[in-house]
Parts: C-alpha cells; structure tokens; sequence
C-alpha cells in the first residue's frame, strides 16, 4: 500500500487537532483568600516584618546575609526601618543608632569581627512588636564583610535585644547577651514574647530566641525580660539542627547552601529557625531550616532552671509532623500556626488541635517566605525576598531582580494576633 506525503500531512493535521481539542489537567497555581502587595523593596535587601497595633509597620535589613547591608561608618546602610509608603523607607528609631562609628566591622583585632557597640545596631535579623505595642529588635552582633565575604563574629555588646518604645521612638530597654549564651558564632534569629506577669521572677515576661547558626551551637536561648538573666536550652539535641542531605526545590531549582568563598556548596546548615508561641503560651512550635518537620516544647520546661530542666524539656520534645522546608513562623488567636512552604510557592496552616497541614494562600509570586506577621486586625504580612536567589545559595551568583514584596492576606476564622499580657 502506497501512503503519499498528501495522506501523511493530512494524518498528522488530524492528530494534531484531536490533541489540542483535549483538556489536560494543570496546577492551577493559585489558592487561597486574595493576596495584596503592602509594600516593595527597592533599596536595601530586608528579611523581617513587624506590624503595630495601629498599622505601622518595620522591617530589618541583615547585615550578616548580605554584605549590602552592613554598614561601613560612610554608606548610611540601615538596619532597622519604618515603611513609609508603598515603596519608601526611613531608619528607625534615627538615622544615628543605624550608623555605628566607623561601621558594623571592628577592624583594629586581629581578625575583623563585629563591633561592640551597645547602642547602635550591627546586624539586625529579626524586629518584632510585641502584646504591648513595644517594637523589640534582636541583634546578631555580626555582619558579612564586604571585603572578604566572610560573616565575622560577633562580640559582647553586639548581640543584644534593644526594646522601642513606639510612642515615643525611643529606646527604652536594652538587654546584652554573655559570650556563653550568644556564643560568637551564634546566628539569633528571631525572637517572641510572652508578657504574662506569671512566667518569669521579675513579673514582666520573657522571651524566647532561635539560634540557627551555621557553625556553632543550635538551641533556644530564655530570657527574663525585667531582670535581663538568660539561659539556653535544648542546645545541639537533633531536633533543633538541620538534617542530613535535604534539598529542596524553589521555583524548579534544588537549593544547595554555598559554605564560604571559594569552598564546595553542601547541603542546608541552618538550625532552629521559625518560632512562635501556641494562643495560650504555653507551647513553643520550632523547627530549623534545614528540616521539613516541626517541632514543639512546653514553654514551663524551657523557662525552669532546675537541676532537671534541660532532661526534661528535652523529654518533652513534640514531632508535629512534616511542615514543609520553611523559615520563619506566626501564630494567631485561634490556635492556628502559620509555615512557610517556599517549595509550593505558599504558606501553610498547622492546626494543632487536629494535626493537619493545609494551604492557607499559594501563588506563582511567593518565592522564598522569609518573616511573618500576624496583626490585631486580622491579616497575616509575610516578606517574600528571593534568598534562593542570593550568593549564599548556589551556584553563588546574586540572581535577585528588584523589588522584594511584602505581602498581606486575611487569616481565616477571625484569627487575630497573640496577646500574651
């Protein structure tokens, strides 16, 4: 049987049309109450987010992921910001305390390491707003050096957790941290608070810290916030570090983490990351980056001292189940915790009392979920800052197209902040 070339076409045009008549199933990539843009970076790359009471909003800009933002004594980099307009941001609490003398970066020791200075910041990770409308900034003490690209240590008076009094945008508390609690290569990474008179000696709270570092120790640091006293728990158990050979994939590509200049990419070294307090305070939900699970401990444990206390709350340790590869955390009044899954392009719901996992927003725009916020008035701020796309990620290269996005959705439920007084 002869086929002509006249037949052939004609078999392949017929084909081709039953194939484009068809419906194929596809991800719709989209889910969840609508998404609204509440702001756009433009100038200095940001991590955290932070949202008053009455709507005004802070973020950070850390110097120890990107050298951008360290402040060299003449560049004006700022660490802590207000939000000002859709697009504008003005150092917070003033142009001075994001000004260090002579920079971020002590360069008179032996090696460079973080500056000193107990009343201006030196690399910003985390800012919170806590029950009482006070803005906290938590401080790593430490900065990536421009010139070598190296994240330098950090020494006393660096590290520390300075209190705004948002009223009058003015210090009204800072607390320093010792060496053998915010070691010189701890990375504190972000912080909540639970104001309740009943949990600490002083009567005026506590708060709890992660420390991710990269090198050092993982744990949970305590601190008393009237007496300043600070301990640390849970430090190197496995819960709190990161596990073996995990890769997740952002936006298709797998995720490697580069160790340094000039030094091979490995997997996820990033311990105890997100945090955040159950409505009741009485359980902190933990979990590190380079982990896909969470965890959660009984806050009366990490606060006790006793002889015990560290067997105990190690005891007492939580496997809540697979949450997703995510940074930072947030909690609402209704119980709800919300996740990060920068893999699926949303954020997550974890709902205790039943131990589920759902999607609350997903969309092609979020890429990696840095820090959260949950607001009195119902709605849920998360930064989405492209980290996957930094030189800390391979192959290396900064790959970041501005403007980084602060989102804002509706939480479910009537879900509102966690007051904790």
């Amino acid at each position: 049987m002869k086929i002509t070339q006249r037949a052939i076409a004609a078999l392949a045009c017929c084909i081709s049309s039953a194939a484009e008549a068809q419906t194929i199933l596809s991800d719709p990539g989209v889910t969840g109450p609508p998404l609204e843009i509440a702001h756009l970076y433009y100038d200095q790359w940001p991590t955290g987010i932070t949202v008053s009471s009455t709507g005004r909003k802070f973020s950070n800009y850390p110097a120890g992921l990107d050298p951008g933002n360290t402040n060299n004594g003449t560049n004006n980099a700022y660490a802590v910001a207000e939000l000002t307009g859709i697009d504008t941001e003005i150092p917070y609490p003033s142009v001075e305390m994001n000004n260090p003398p002579g920079g971020a970066i002590n360069r008179t020791t032996g090696s460079p390491s973080g500056a000193n200075y107990q009343d201006h910041f030196i690399g910003v990770q985390s800012v919170v707003i806590d029950a009482l409308d006070r803005l906290w900034v938590l401080d790593t003490g430490r900065a990536i050096d421009p010139l070598s690209g190296v994240q330098v240590l950090s020494t006393y008076g660096g590290p520390k957790l300075v209190g705004i009094d948002l009223t009058t945008n003015t210090v009204f508390q800072t607390i320093l941290f010792p060496q053998d609690i915010a070691f010189p290569d701890s990375f504190l990474n972000d912080v909540r608070f639970d104001l309740r008179a009943s949990v600490s000696s002083s009567g005026k709270g506590v708060a709890y810290i992660t420390d991710s570092s990269t090198e050092g120790r993982n744990g949970i640091i305590i601190v008393d916030l009237g007496t300043a006293a600070s301990h640390r728990h849970l430090d190197l158990v496995q819960q709190v570090r990161p596990d073996t050979q995990i890769v997740p994939f952002i936006w298709g590509e797998p995720i490697y983490f580069m160790a340094g200049p000039d030094r091979p990419f490995m997997y996820s070294p990033v311990g105890s990351d997100g945090i955040a307090l159950s409505a009741d305070g009485e359980e902190l939900f933990f979990g590190s980056l380079g982990s896909r699970y969470l965890y959660s401990v009984p806050t009366a444990l990490l606060r006790s001292r006793s002889a015990t206390s560290e067997l105990m709350a190690q005891q007492a340790i939580r496997n809540r189940g697979q949450k997703g590869m995510s940074d930072g955390f947030e909690s609402d009044s209704n119980g709800y915790l919300y996740i990060g899954n920068s893999e699926q392009n949303a954020v997550n719901l974890y709902n205790a009392a039943n131990g589920t996992v759902n999607v609350l927003v997903r969309d092609p725009r979020i890429n990696w979920v840095d820090t959260m916020s949950v607001t009195v008035d119902g709605y849920l701020y998360f930064s989405c800052n492209q980290l996957h796309l930094t030189p800390a990620i391979y192959p290396g290269t900064d790959r970041r197209t501005k403007p980084w996005v602060l989102f804002k959705v509706k939480l479910p439920d009537g879900g509102g902040k966690v007051i904790l007084t």
